[in-house]
């Protein structure tokens, strides 16, 4: 594990795998870097894969107060000290990458999740809600709302999952999901800020996510000046280690 210190002197953990061109992954919602560590590996036999902690979560730190500008400096800050290339970006974590503007060579992001037509309602007072477990100290209460009304996951499988060991791992980072729901927004496809991004960008989503998550894709990539669409084998909002290093080897080293 290294450290870098962003703008605002957060601590930023991050583990490097493989050798070449530097890859770094930008981790979507509810997830600390072990959760991206199947695909670093993957990919390190064609890059140098930087798998950081975004703030609030893991071995990074978590300065206060938080505003969605400080995840942007921290992916210059983890890019300026590892020569980043290249970033690909998984889910939420799409808008840190999108917003940052930063300028690698190319860049990719995995399922942003833009409500479009079809896509669940939006919770109702969603940030505002987390925001209100989160002061009362009821971390676990924040992770149920998102778990149950923003993913839509029935509630007797939250509280199963509630009795289990990784429960408490959760309800940790449970904080960060007022993060991410700050970096969405409005959570509609942000077609002004994509129409303004000069990197050349692949969109991918999974053949096993519902269609309003390949749609939000396929809206993105049209927005962007240089968006590509890809759509590949795989789960419910997740692609094969495997995929991702074929797909992103391809794409990031294609002239």
């Amino acid at each position: 594990m290294q450290k870098v210190v962003s703008k605002d002197g957060t601590e930023l953990a991050y583990d490097t795998y493989g050798s070449g061109p530097v890859l770094v992954l930008v981790a979507g919602g509810f997830t600390e870097r072990s959760r991206y560590v199947d695909d670093a590996k993957a990919l390190s036999s064609a890059f140098t894969v930087v798998n950081y902690d975004r703030r609030g979560r893991g071995d990074s730190g978590d300065t206060l107060p938080y505003a969605v500008e400080r995840e942007w400096e921290d992916l210059d800050a983890i890019r300026s000290a590892t020569g980043a290339q290249y970033a690909c970006a998984y889910s939420s974590g799409s808008m840190v990458l999108l917003q940052a503007g930063l300028p690698f060579e190319k860049q990719a992001m995995l399922e942003p999740p833009f409500r479009v037509d079809g896509a669940p309602q939006a919770p109702d007072r969603y940030i505002e809600r987390l925001q209100e477990f989160v002061d009362a100290g009821n971390p676990g209460g924040a992770a149920e709302l998102f778990m149950v009304e923003a993913v839509g996951q029935p509630k007797e499988v939250v509280d199963q999952i509630r009795q289990t060991p990784m429960w408490a791992g959760m309800e940790a980072i449970a904080h960060t999901l007022v993060y991410d729901g700050l970096q969405m927004g409005d959570s509609a496809v942000p077609r002004e800020l994509l129409a303004s991004v000069d990197v050349p960008t692949l969109a991918m989503y999974s053949n096993a996510s519902p269609d309003w998550l390949k749609e939000a894709a396929r809206q993105a990539a049209e927005a962007l000046p240089h968006g590509t669409l890809e759509g590949h084998d795989g789960t419910f909002h997740t692609l094969p280690p495997e995929t991702m290093a074929r797909v992103l080897t391809g794409y990031f080293l294609s002239a």
